[in-house]
């Protein structure tokens, strides 16, 4: 469960160009709940999620995750509770990477990193399957270089 508690952001405070970006944000959303973020430029929506990601502190407020405050954690710590697919596909993945081996990177962002093999054989199984899910002919590609995908297929 996500929970939002009257969250603010002003950028550039104090100045000319303060930017009154969020005003009190509050938003509870439930696991499997699926939520659409609807406004104009610079309406903020872009600054929400980065402030739930952590890329941008929060001024005032509070954001936790299954009851986990995790306002203050830095990005890298909230990656535990957080996967993103951003608008700019060639953000997000390692282009000279396999597909398996972003999909790797990944499953097991917010784990401690140590040396291992890259991707196992019951990884690579599961992997499979997920793509196959997704009904994008990815499977048989798994070895392919993420570059060569398309915006969408890395998105």
């Amino acid at each position: 469960m996500l929970i939002i508690k009257n969250v603010r952001k002003t950028f550039n405070k104090g100045t000319v160009n303060e930017k009154k970006a969020l005003r009190g944000i509050n938003l509870t959303l439930q696991d499997g709940d699926f939520v659409t973020i609807i406004g104009g430029n610079g309406a903020g929506k872009s600054t929400l999620l980065n402030m739930i990601a952590g890329a941008y502190p929060v001024d005032s407020g509070i954001i936790e995750i299954d009851g986990v405050n995790i306002t203050k954690q830095p990005e890298y710590k909230r990656a535990k509770y957080i996967g993103r697919v951003f608008q700019d596909p060639m953000k997000g993945t390692a282009a000279d990477m396999q597909i398996e081996e972003n999909m790797a990177l990944a499953f097991r962002r917010g784990e401690r990193r140590r040396l291992r093999w890259a991707v196992t054989p019951k990884e690579r199984e599961f992997y499979r399957d997920a793509l196959e899910r997704l009904g994008l002919g990815l499977q048989s590609r798994m070895t392919s270089k993420v570059g060569l995908l398309s915006g969408g297929q890395r998105q």
